[in-house]
């Protein structure tokens, strides 16, 4: 188990996994692997501290090289679900469990874009979670909707539960190669809904008939990422502790909203980080 579980290696989590090691605590940052975040692709950034004429990239290859030689540890994969304990948090982490004594959230400002009719479903027939629902479909019929080449490495868990399976892209992307069983659909999903029979995929050429459908991106909404978090919009609201309001979990960055300023990011990190060591303490 780990004191501090990062999520996001932005400006903030790096700020956070540092403060984390200087106060003796351990400190992992999790993310998917192929980083998206607008700051990677940056230019040069002017207004920073003490890095001026600096790229994106540079900006955060050097706080991940400081963070890291202060003994921080970086795990790649996508966190889909957090579930609060008694006395500790559990992390499902692409397919594994990570546990934590505090979780903070940086994981940026975006959000991905639902279809119409998924929220609705969730928990109904949709799910973002094979390992988690897949057994759910045992000889069923599934349809897997992703945006990225990790759902043809989910489609392979399960095809061996299922009895049909159809392959959606969400956004173009190389695909690794399909199960012999799943079918590729050069359809694009508009909407989810509902009759009699089970769900209904609706697409550009038509509706299809699911009893699951899977649902693969890049990052995960937050009413299923944690549920109680408190939201406002798109952002999380924290306190000037970077408290949320589920006890143990903080938010730093761009999450928590206006102004979207790397040096708010990096300032942020570390007051949860402090304020995260103070919750432990006082939990012992």
């Amino acid at each position: 188990m780990v004191d501090i579980a990062i999520i996001g290696k932005g400006p903030a989590g790096w700020s956070c996994a540092m403060t984390a090691r200087m106060r003796g605590l351990s400190a992992t940052v999790i993310a998917p692997k192929n980083d998206t975040g607008w700051l990677r692709t940056a230019e040069r950034i002017d207004n920073y501290p003490g890095m001026p004429m600096v790229s994106g990239r540079e900006m955060l290859a050097s706080f991940r090289e400081q963070a890291l030689a202060l003994g921080a540890e970086e795990r790649h994969g996508l966190v889909r679900q957090i579930m609060p304990l008694k006395d500790r948090f559990m992390l499902l982490v692409e397919n594994d469990i990570l546990e934590a004594g505090t979780v903070v959230l940086a994981m940026g400002a975006a959000r991905p874009t639902l279809l119409p009719g998924e929220e609705e479903q969730l928990g109904r027939g949709v799910s973002y979670c094979a390992t988690c629902d897949g057994m759910f479909y045992r000889n069923k019929k599934i349809a897997v909707l992703s945006a990225s080449p990790q759902g043809a490495e989910e489609c392979r868990f399960l095809a061996g539960l299922v009895s049909a399976l159809d392959y959606y892209s969400l956004k173009h992307h190389q695909a690794q190669e399909l199960p012999p069983m799943a079918v590729g659909k050069e359809e694009k999903p508009l909407s989810i809904g509902r009759s009699e029979e089970g769900l209904l995929l609706h697409t550009d050429n038509g509706s299809r008939l699911y009893d699951g459908i899977f649902i693969f991106r890049a990052a995960m909404p937050l009413n299923m990422l944690l549920a109680d978090l408190a939201t406002e919009g798109s952002f999380i609201p924290v306190d000037r502790a970077m408290k949320t309001n589920v006890p143990g979990v903080f938010a730093a960055g761009d999450c928590t909203g206006q102004p979207l300023q790397i040096a708010k990011a990096v300032g942020e990190g570390n007051i949860a980080a402090i304020s995260a060591a103070a919750y432990l303490a006082h939990r012992e």
